[in-house]
């Protein structure tokens, strides 16, 4: 197994120029969280599983370098190979991944500062295998610290998904990560509500938890797209903890259904924004514009 060189000095410097670490990945898409306990990992997986399940190559790059649960909810527990000096990503669900969970034991807590994150990241971007990708998802820690920044500095990336639940508190957080992506020129793909409302599987009533509609109405003030929300199950949960994403697992469940809409509304921003469409176009009118939404644009 390979080992990461954790060396970094100081603090990042921006990059020049933006050299591409990933040339082989022809978009990069960061899914950030204003505060954690949002789901923010579990919409990446699910995102990530289901433009794979629609045809596109995916990768999942897991930047949480504190709390990385990626292997875990994907079902892997096989550390990465090693190829002439590089790191071959995991495979699960048929995306490739990486993340910090295959290096460090654990019950063995990380104690890194700034420079050592950037570090970090930069490895798992130019010193993993990708190959062939039509998109890396990468989940971001909670917050606007290190990660966002480092991610931000090393790679162009093709836009930012911001994952917040109704209620007010996390609303407000989220729009801090929004506002950082946009200080730094990363455009914004959209808002997703997480734990929207909860539907009981026996009397049928539905239950708003945690207030409604809040993730929409932040998309309007904002002006950026609203790209759907998912209701909150514990078959979601359960799937995260048995390494099987509700996608894969129950891929007719409403809540599957409703991370397969927003993966192609993802996409369907992806290509607009890459044919010179606005930010802000509605996305039902980008949806009906492109045939192949997941591959196009490219």
């Amino acid at each position: 197994m390979a080992e990461l060189n954790m060396v970094g000095q100081g603090n990042p410097e921006p990059a020049k120029g933006k050299d591409n670490l990933i040339p082989t990945v022809k978009h990069t898409i960061a899914v950030s969280s204003g505060k954690g306990g949002v789901g923010k990992s579990t919409v990446a997986v699910n995102l990530a599983v289901a433009l794979t399940m629609q045809g596109a190559k995916v990768g999942l790059m897991d930047a949480d370098m504190y709390g990385p649960n990626i292997p875990m909810m994907m079902g892997v527990e096989r550390p990465p190979e090693q190829k002439d000096g590089k790191l071959l990503p995991a495979e699960s669900h048929g995306v490739k991944l990486i993340s910090m969970g295959f290096f460090v034991p654990e019950d063995t807590p990380l104690t890194w500062r700034g420079p050592m994150i950037h570090t970090a990241i930069q490895q798992f971007l130019r010193d993993v295998i990708w190959g062939d990708l039509d998109y890396l998802i990468v989940d971001l820690p909670p917050g606007t610290g290190d990660a966002q920044l480092s991610i931000a500095q090393l790679v162009p990336l093709t836009g930012a998904i911001i994952v917040t639940t109704p209620q007010e508190v996390a609303l407000h957080d989220s729009r801090k990560g929004l506002v950082m992506f946009q200080k730094v020129n990363v455009p914004i793909l959209g808002i997703v509500e997480n734990m929207s409302y909860f539907v009981c599987n026996k009397c049928g009533e539905r239950t708003e938890i945690f207030s409604y509609g809040g993730g929409e109405r932040a998309a309007s003030k904002l002006g950026v797209p609203f790209l759907g929300r998912v209701p909150i199950d514990p078959a979601i949960r359960a799937g995260g903890d048995m390494g099987m994403p509700l996608v894969m697992a129950d891929p007719e469940s409403p809540q599957a259904k409703a991370f397969m809409e927003i993966a192609s509304r993802i996409a369907a921003r992806i290509s607009a924004l890459t044919a010179g469409a606005s930010e802000t176009a509605p996305i039902e009118s980008l949806l009906q514009k492109i045939k192949r939404p997941l591959t196009s644009g490219a």
